[in-house]
Parts: C-alpha cells; sequence; structure tokens
C-alpha cells in the first residue's frame, strides 16, 4: 500500500487474493484472517525486541460520526442521537496495540472490557510462556463496574479502575493519555476519523488494517 502498486498488479493465485475478488479487497482479507495474522506476527517481532509492555495496558473508546448511514451504527448520547460507531481500543504501556474493535455508538464502554482483553493474542518471542494478560488494566470512569473489577481479578488482572462520583486527581490521567495518542493517531486517516463506509464490515477492516500499520511503524523503528 506504500509503493503505490496497482491491485490488478497483485498476485491472485493464492486463497486470500481470490477471496477479494468477492468483495471489498480490505474486508476480503479481513474475512480471511490476513489482518489478524499479520497483527499477531507484528507482536512477536515486538515481544522479540522487548518493546511490549505487560507491566500495564491502558483501554478507551472514541465516537465516529457515520455521514451516510449503513449498517452497524446506533445513535450516539454524546451527539445528540446522530448515527455513529464506537471504536474501542486496548493498548500497553507504551502505546502498542494489543486489540481493537467497533460497535455501535449507542453502546457502553465497558461492554467491551472483557472481550478486548479475551482477544489480545498468545504473543510468543522470549524465553516463557506465550503473554496474553497484562498485569495492571487502567481505565477511565466509563469502566466503573465491580462485576468486571472482579472478573479481571479473577483473570491475574489488577483493575486500576476510576470511580464515579469521586473527585479527580486520582493520577490515572498521567497513565490514559498514551491511549489517547494512539486513538489520535487511527483517527489521522480520513476514513477512520469520519465512517463514509456503509458496511460495518468494510469499517472493521478498515479499522485493522490501521492497527497493524501502526504496530508496523513501531515494528520499524525498534529495528532500525
Amino acid at each position: 500500500m506504500r509503493c503505490g502498486r496497482s491491485w490488478r498488479r497483485c498476485c491472485r493465485c493464492d486463497h486470500d487474493a481470490r477471496v477479494i475478488q468477492g468483495g471489498g479487497r480490505s474486508r476480503g482479507w479481513h474475512q480471511a484472517g490476513v489482518w489478524k495474522r499479520l497483527h499477531e506476527e507484528l507482536l512477536t517481532r515486538l515481544q522479540t525486541a522487548g518493546q511490549i509492555d505487560w507491566s500495564r495496558a491502558i483501554i478507551d473508546a472514541s465516537y465516529v460520526q457515520a455521514k451516510k448511514g449503513g449498517s452497524g451504527l446506533g445513535p450516539s448520547p454524546v451527539d445528540r442521537g446522530r448515527a455513529g460507531v464506537k471504536h474501542h481500543v486496548l493498548i500497553d504501556g507504551h502505546g502498542v496495540l494489543l486489540a481493537w474493535s467497533a460497535t455501535p455508538a449507542n453502546h457502553n464502554d465497558v461492554t467491551q472490557l472483557l472481550p478486548l482483553i479475551e482477544a489480545i493474542p498468545h504473543v510468543p518471542g522470549r524465553i516463557d510462556r506465550p503473554r496474553h494478560r497484562p498485569a495492571r488494566l487502567i481505565a477511565g470512569r466509563g469502566y466503573d463496574h465491580d462485576l468486571y473489577r472482579r472478573q479481571l481479578t479473577e483473570r491475574g488482572i489488577k483493575p486500576l479502575i476510576a470511580r464515579r462520583r469521586t473527585e479527580h486527581g486520582s493520577g490515572l490521567g498521567r497513565e490514559r493519555w498514551t491511549v489517547e495518542r494512539t486513538i489520535s493517531h487511527l483517527h489521522n486517516k480520513r476514513r477512520l476519523l469520519l465512517r463514509t463506509d456503509r458496511s460495518h464490515e468494510t469499517h472493521e477492516a478498515l479499522l485493522s488494517l490501521a492497527a497493524c500499520l501502526l504496530c508496523y511503524r513501531r515494528v520499524r523503528s525498534s529495528f532500525c
């Protein structure tokens, strides 16, 4: 995607290319599991280089307006009921994307907490068993729920989640800026900042592609 080669020049002899011919190219790769496998390979390389911080993970979500309608949308409670989606992002302490998802805009942030934790790949690469659990999880007040705190604890993860109706000044904001930076990098892509695709599957595929590109940039900077 960076060399300027047209799609017609790409090889069509493998399985993934045949899947692409049946629909959107990025969506076809997404459905074939290409972006998932690429993300796992990038995380493996980062783990080998010692660039993944498993001591903590940070989760957050951001609303994206959908101008042209389509599937997978919901009325936003923060944008006067306009249709849109939410991007949910889970990163490590350095800002490496571990998991992500896209849901209708009216879905509560906390509903994606456990699915994102479970979506973290098992990452080999060092002399130890594969890692897929951070030691701590940092989150804002939108994830305040004692049930999820208990379920995180059962998974061996210490929850550091701000509580509602308490004064600010807990200090968690000093660590949450990294996830806000990562979301900003994702939304530098125009089709993620404002959804114009009517298909939810296509939008998910573009989100996965953008996440893999961010991980690739981290790999490239780690080995240069």
